[in-house]
């Protein structure tokens, strides 16, 4: 009974018969100077409608605890409350374990008993955390040490040339079917070979105009050798303009 101290509120909680043994723990408790006891069945304490932080201390002659009878007595007890049950080798794992879930801490054995302390706090309470600490020294690290007239900024209006600013056009992007580069094969027949010459002799070429080796490039695959340009294209009428979409202008790798 060296849990009990003058003034306390105690929960007796037994289970089964009432023994001449229990009688008898009850009438000591009594004996304490200014200690009310309550003595309560385990299968209806959950039901006795007990206030919350009512209690001191809860002494529990039974030999486990559940998790739903210890999450109901975390709120029966006191802050820095004390609960104790009797230690059984077959369940006192279990008792330490659904006391650690429901919220009590300091679990030790003592004495043949299994013991659990609630927080110093109430269940449910709330406390606002400072987070911040010193906000201007916080704001300092963030702050870029900057002499706006020793330290040298790039401009980003100068990182472009006028020249950078250009669009592209579809035929300067035009690559070979075969290389998949902007660089003609060795039987060049799609016209990129005559517009890359005339290219470096500052000329233009119509590609419109370029003619196949073979003759059978606008009859469909059936047709076209094994490094056609048109390859994967529908069959077109002889001299059409064939215009590649943006996806056949892309290199595969």
């Amino acid at each position: 009974m060296n849990f009990i101290q003058t003034n306390n509120h105690v929960l007796y909680i037994w289970s089964g018969t009432i023994s001449a043994d229990i009688e008898q723990e009850v009438n000591q408790l009594k004996t304490i100077p200014n200690v009310q006891v309550n003595v309560e069945n385990a299968d209806r304490v959950l039901l006795a409608g007990y206030g919350q932080s009512q209690f001191d201390v809860v002494l529990a002659n039974v030999y486990s605890a559940n998790a739903e009878l210890a999450s109901h007595l975390l709120k029966l007890v006191k802050p820095k409350g004390k609960v104790v049950f009797k230690d059984d080798s077959a369940n006192a794992d279990t008792t330490r374990s659904n006391l650690l879930l429901s919220g009590f801490i300091n679990i030790t054995s003592e004495n043949g008993n299994v013991i659990g302390e609630k927080p110093n706090y109430e269940v449910g309470s709330a406390a606002k955390l400072s987070l911040g600490g010193n906000k201007a020294k916080v704001a300092a690290v963030w702050k870029l040490d900057v002499d706006d007239e020793e330290d040298e900024r790039i401009d980003a209006d100068e990182l472009l040339d006028e020249e950078d600013k250009i669009k592209p056009t579809a035929e300067s992007l035009r690559v070979c079917g075969t290389t998949g580069k902007r660089k003609a094969c060795k039987d060049c027949s799609c016209g990129l070979a005559e517009e890359l010459n005339a290219e470096s002799k500052g000329a233009t070429v119509q590609t419109s105009e370029a003619k196949s080796s073979c003759g059978s490039c606008y009859l469909g695959d059936a047709f076209r050798c094994a490094t056609c340009p048109y390859l994967g294209m529908p069959a077109f009428k002889p001299g059409e303009k064939i215009l590649l979409t943006d996806t056949q202008m892309r290199a595969d790798i």
